[in-house]
């Protein structure tokens, strides 16, 4: 298989996923997928206000008291670390 040419998502499902499974992880309560971050910054001009991009995570990890501990970002592998 050539890494290269899987995307962002082929990434998540069949390499991230299983390694943070693999590490003890429960993916019931302790992973989540597109988490949102924040609300995009607000933009004004004028009268008008637009609300900019969403920031998401593609994976939080969370303990088993719901709190948030560690975000991991994935990119399809043409991108360079």
């Amino acid at each position: 298989m050539d890494k290269k040419t899987l995307s962002e998502t082929d990434i998540i499902t069949k390499f991230i996923l299983p390694a943070v499974k693999n590490a003890g992880w429960d993916i019931m309560t302790q992973i989540k997928q597109e988490v949102k971050l924040r609300e995009g910054k607000v933009v004004v001009r004028g009268q008008i206000g637009a609300r900019k991009t969403v920031k998401a995570a593609d994976i939080v990890l969370y303990t088993k008291y719901s709190q948030p501990i560690a975000v991991i970002e994935a990119k399809s592998n043409k991108h360079e670390l």
